[in-house]
């Protein structure tokens, strides 16, 4: 009988500031034959001494697979891919994620270290590249990547997008579930029931990388994996990372169901739109409480309907306070995203959107409405026209991995005194209607007097929190 050795197959997750599990690495590494593969999967985040794991799994390994995301992480996934190859010349080193999405031929012409770029949904076409370095096959019949060759690089057609039923369940045994649980804080679990977006919003990348199209797990197979993986890992909390969870009322209905049947005891959150939140009807909303649903992430971004409009977002005002009143009646917390800062952005759209936020502050206490600022994103629509219009956009691996879409006051288009308002609503928003500490309690009615006459000066409180910053939480 003859025994076949099993090749290695290293995956790297960089370094980040967010601990959610390495979805699309678990995604891509469970769908290799395990009795023909051992796949580590390192990431830096949890894992001590990371570079020496990665090195020990590299060494022998058929390839390394990194997902690399614009921005800070895209740091340390290039420190790293430089650092394999510099110790293994001959190992292949392919760059998934968002960033090879969407500058898949790109980052092969600067980066000689990388050797194959995949771009879109990877599952399939991960499993076709580890199938042919293994039996050394030409990587021209493969979809969805760009590789080197003599002539240059190849960039070979999209593939079209797989229904996710016909991928392999993911197997959460490839990473320490643990780790993630301690690095959190608590036990929630995550998981991604579907992949691709219809929308068209302006500001986002997925119908660059995605095309608009969509695709899901069915219900009932989704919560027999979770029911499985509950029973082994004993998680309290789910979070979906789906792009649009609530896309279709049925399906929304039948996983609610089959949460329930299935009788896990668990809370969850999930993204929603708000015109798929008006969509539903009170029984939905009584039944998505009675599954767990303890919060919905429901993108707004502006209080402007124009501005919305601008966006692209294909939503009402109407809808999103609508969809506010029925997470409050049944005691939902919502999560509702501001983004200002936009180009073009008027003075008058970034109030609305501070008067908007007062409106949905005031709904309930279990309303949250962080405000960003947005920051070019390669792949969107917006960003190209901020292309066209002279700004200039990073152009190596070095620079976009200092490109910091977090902590940033915007584009140059944002000026110092839409800075100091924005900032300041921030600051006092969070007095008035967050939890802080008791000794500041004094403080929150003024706050919102504050907040409701746009009045900042002479700001008394920034002194007192900033003296007594360590026994004070905001949120």
């Amino acid at each position: 009988m003859k025994v076949f050795k099993m090749r290695k197959i290293a995956l790297y997750n960089p370094l980040a500031v967010f601990f959610d599990m390495p979805l699309a690495l678990l995604s891509i590494g469970s769908c290799l034959d395990t009795e023909k593969y051992q796949v580590d999967i390192i990431d830096a985040r949890v894992d001590e001494d990371s570079d020496e794991k990665l090195l020990e799994s590299c060494n022998g390994a058929l390839c390394l697979g990194v997902t690399a995301l614009s921005g800070a992480p895209l740091k340390d996934a290039l420190r790293v891919t430089r650092m394999v190859k510099r110790h293994y010349p001959e190992i292949t080193i392919i760059w998934g994620g968002w960033h090879p999405s969407l500058f898949p031929v790109e980052i092969l012409e600067e980066e000689k270290s990388i050797d194959i770029s995949v771009y879109g949904q990877g599952e399939v076409t991960f499993k076709e590249i580890v199938n042919a370095l293994d039996f050394n096959t030409d990587l021209q019949s493969i979809r969805g990547i760009a590789y080197r060759r003599d002539s240059g690089v190849v960039k070979t057609p999209a593939r079209l997008m797989t229904d996710m039923n016909e991928l392999t369940s993911v197997n959460y045994d490839l990473i320490d579930v643990e780790k993630y649980f301690k690095a959190k804080g608590k036990r929630q679990f995550d998981y991604i029931s579907s992949t691709g977006c219809f929308f068209r919003c302006s500001f986002c990348a997925d119908p660059f990388v995605f095309k608009r199209k969509w695709t899901a797990i069915s219900p009932k197979r989704m919560v027999g994996e979770l029911a499985h993986w509950h029973e082994k890992y004993g998680f309290t909390d789910l979070n979906f990372q789906d792009e649009t969870f609530f896309t279709y009322k049925d399906r929304s209905v039948e996983i609610a169901e089959e949460l329930i049947k299935a009788n896990l005891n668990i809370s969850w959150a999930a993204t929603m739109r708000a015109d798929q939140g008006v969509r539903l009807e009170k029984s939905d909303f009584l039944l998505l409480k009675k599954s767990g649903l303890r919060r919905a992430l429901i993108g707004v971004e502006s209080g402007s309907q124009e501005m919305m409009d601008w966006l692209k977002k294909d939503i009402k005002i109407e809808q999103v306070l609508e969809c506010a009143d029925r997470c409050r009646e049944f005691g939902i917390s919502a999560q509702f995203p501001f983004i200002v800062g936009f180009p073009e952005e008027s003075d008058k759209s970034v109030r609305d959107s501070i008067n908007f936020i007062k409106v949905l502050r005031e709904k309930s206490t279990l309303f949250q409405t962080p405000i960003f600022y947005f920051k070019p994103y390669p792949g969107t629509a917006i960003t190209e026209n901020a292309a066209k219009n002279g700004y200039e956009l990073p152009v190596t691996l070095d620079a976009w991995s200092e490109f910091d879409f977090v902590d940033s006051k915007g584009g140059p288009w944002v000026s110092d005194e839409k800075y100091e308002l924005i900032e300041n609503f921030k600051f006092y928003s969070k007095m008035a209607w967050g939890k802080h500490h008791w000794v500041f309690t004094p403080l929150k009615k003024f706050a919102k007097w504050r907040c409701k006459k746009d009045f900042y000066k002479i700001p008394v409180e920034r002194f007192l929190i900033n003296k007594l910053r360590n026994r004070v939480e905001l949120s």
